[in-house]
């Protein structure tokens, strides 16, 4: 399967298990994805992949999903609740950090065969944690600040699309335009970091688009709990 075909498939997925998740927990499955999602997507990333032609990293579809997690919770619990989300997200973040640092100090047996992967994986988290705080902090709370603006103008459900797509796909780009530098920069030759932050951002629009029939899915389902 090529990657472009996984990709769409990985995108249908992930809104999916969202979804179910929400029918199974209520407003605690959305907190549940932002906490886990916030730590896959910053293990994702250190992966490059090639689509559509161009250098992208991995993540861009778990960090897209938080971004539909937070605009549901607006939509169907108010501000605060998206707040806390982003809260969640951010706690999260920085305890991972802290213990992988922590778990990779501790030293090898002779025969161990996971040490040097976790290495590779979270030495790079450090810089991309950096990056990815700075970013998910500011667009995230420009994002739900954006949307409760945007629900507050456009109240109808027949707008729920636009203040969903609107105000994540301004804020994913002022997320794209923080994180990319502070985490590639210096690791990967410019012209390199310049087509991940040109696929990044069109990946990220994408990923902004396809989860739209999943927010209105999401806001006339009844959770179980």
């Amino acid at each position: 399967m090529n990657n472009e075909l996984l990709w769409v498939s990985w995108i249908i997925i992930n809104f999916v298990l969202i979804t179910v998740s929400y029918k199974l927990f209520g407003k605690t499955g959305l907190f549940i994805w932002i906490a886990f999602g916030t730590v896959l997507a910053n293990i994702q990333v250190t992966k490059n992949i090639e689509l559509f032609g161009f250098e992208a990293t991995l993540g861009n579809i778990m960090y897209g999903t938080l971004f539909l997690v937070t605009d549901s919770l607006g939509e169907l619990y108010g501000y605060n609740e998206s707040k806390k989300a982003v809260q969640i997200g951010f706690f999260t973040l920085i305890s991972m950090v802290i213990i992988m640092q922590v778990a990779l100090l501790f030293t090898p047996t002779t025969w161990d065969e996971g040490h040097s992967a976790l290495s590779y994986t979270f030495g790079l988290i450090p810089r991309i944690a950096l990056g990815s705080v700075i970013a998910y902090l500011i667009s995230q709370f420009l994002d739900i600040n954006l949307f409760i603006k945007f629900k507050n103008k456009f109240p109808s459900d027949k707008y729920l699309w636009l203040r969903n797509n609107g105000s994540t796909i301004i804020s994913q780009f002022v997320d794209t335009i923080i994180f990319v530098p502070i985490a590639f920069l210096g690791v990967y030759d410019f012209n390199i970091v310049t087509s991940i932050f040109f696929t990044t951002y069109f990946i990220k629009v994408l990923v902004a688009f396809s989860d739209t029939p999943f927010i209105y899915l999401i806001k006339k389902i009844k959770p179980l709990r």
